[in-house]
């Protein structure tokens, strides 16, 4: 069993939102072998293949982050909050995520659960 117990991320404390240029900076500095260009393709590849799952109506799980999936939302009669007017809300489809209790643990700064074989 690992154990994880860190400090919350610096974003949190400020109330600062992680980019996607700040993710691609991370993939360059974990790789130092990799020109900025390289590292630029391989998280997009990463991201298109993602996509590419869920258009495909497969889920995507990640060990020890967490796991999205598509569901299907069926038409329905709503309701304006506002002046309670019945609107018309057309069928769709909704992406969710579930975070693994490994990520829970390390957000909560809580010793994580042992990681399964997935």
């Amino acid at each position: 069993m690992t154990s994880f117990v860190e400090t919350p991320p610096k974003a949190a404390a400020t109330g600062k939102t992680t980019t996607r240029v700040e993710l691609l900076d991370a993939v360059y500095n974990a790789c130092p072998s990799l020109s900025r260009a390289q590292a630029r393709e391989l998280f997009e590849m990463t991201l298109e293949e993602i996509v590419g799952a869920l258009l495909r109506d497969d889920p995507v799980k990640l060990r020890a982050f967490g796991a999205f999936n598509l569901r299907a939302k069926r038409e329905r009669i709503g309701r304006n909050p506002r002046n309670g007017v019945a609107a018309k809300i057309d069928a769709r489809k909704v992406l969710t995520f579930k975070a693994s209790p490994t990520l829970i643990a390390r957000v909560n700064g809580w010793t994580a659960p042992a990681v399964d074989d997935d």
